[in-house]
């Protein structure tokens, strides 16, 4: 099984006909994804890789019938009209791309997926994939290396930063590792699903039997996973790693998602509180790999398809 999306999930692209939207529908027609429709308004009727233009959701539903999920392409300050256009819709799943999307349109967002029982990722996402079934987003970058680096396994991995999502998953790999869902949670101050939403839904999938985490200081998402495992609502391991030790008060780590502000969001707080609820710390980004083949061993759990050396 995967989390959030498979090769079942009929899928739209919104902003198909861009040069990111045409790149990327290479990459999800290329990897699994069942994408039905391109919307793009006022490009009606054109292709993209084969896949059928329409100028909004509601006439692209109308023409291929219900639409489970969509990856909006589309520049920053028109993320929001497409998302709530796809939610209005009826689609229930949205992969917001673009960075820099204003913070009161996510507000917008999040309001409105709520009201029509939607759930969506980002903004500022490479997206979610799940192994040798789909993706959504830019994972992988071109789908024979997506096909290459990310190998099934037992292990799910959730990312508040982007580039280390896909090393996260290349080198557990090469440890003979492999995985079942990978997501970028996104970089932003406010995002639509959060590190403790993701461990719920692996919690949940019985294919995933532990989860690596690549937290950062800035919010409170660590400290709710923390309180997750300590309430018995996540159960499975969890090997987590929390960037930004060296950050002082006030510090910009990388993006808008990951600043310190007083007490709250320090790397200290985040360590100690998931430390203490039972997970498993590492201080160093590259003892991730060997951290999480020590605990499956651990636990009895076999590591999967991760091809060790590739």
């Amino acid at each position: 099984m995967a989390i959030l999306i498979d090769e079942k999930k009929k899928t739209v692209i919104q902003g198909i006909t861009g040069r990111e939207g045409r790149a990327r529908t290479a990459l999800m027609k290329g990897y699994g994804t069942d994408v039905v429709a391109g919307v793009t308004p006022g490009r009606g009727g054109e292709e993209v890789e084969g896949v059928p233009v329409f100028d909004t959701v509601a006439a692209a539903i109308e023409e291929v019938g219900e639409v489970d999920a969509t990856a909006v392409f589309v520049p920053a300050p028109l993320v929001k009209d497409a998302a709530l256009e796809a939610f209005d819709s009826g689609v229930k799943l949205a992969v917001l791309v673009p960075d820099r999307v204003p913070i009161y349109d996510v507000m917008e967002i999040t309001a409105a997926a709520k009201a029509n029982g939607a759930r969506f990722v980002g903004p500022n996402t490479l997206g979610v994939l799940s192994v040798d079934k789909a993706v959504m987003g830019m994972l992988g970058g071109r789908a024979e290396s997506a096909k290459k680096w990310f190998r099934p396994g037992p292990v799910g991995v959730s990312s508040r930063s982007g580039g280390i999502t896909s090393s996260l998953a290349y080198y557990l790999n090469k440890a003979g590792v492999g995985q079942t869902t990978i997501i970028h949670v996104g970089g932003d101050t406010v995002v639509g699903t959060r590190h403790p939403d993701v461990m719920l839904m692996f919690e949940d999938d019985p294919a995933t039997e532990a989860v690596v985490m690549f937290g950062e200081i800035g919010g409170t998402q660590e400290e709710e996973v923390a309180e997750l495992i300590a309430d018995g609502r996540f159960t499975k391991p969890l090997v987590a790693f929390v960037g930004g030790k060296a950050a002082k008060e006030g510090t910009r780590f990388s993006h808008a998602g990951a600043i310190v502000e007083g007490k709250r969001g320090t790397y200290e707080g985040k360590v100690r509180a998931l430390r203490e609820a039972g997970a498993t710390v590492v201080d160093e980004y590259d003892r991730i790999p060997d951290e999480t083949v020590r605990v499956l061993r651990e636990a009895g759990i076999a590591a999967g398809g991760g091809q060790k050396g590739r």
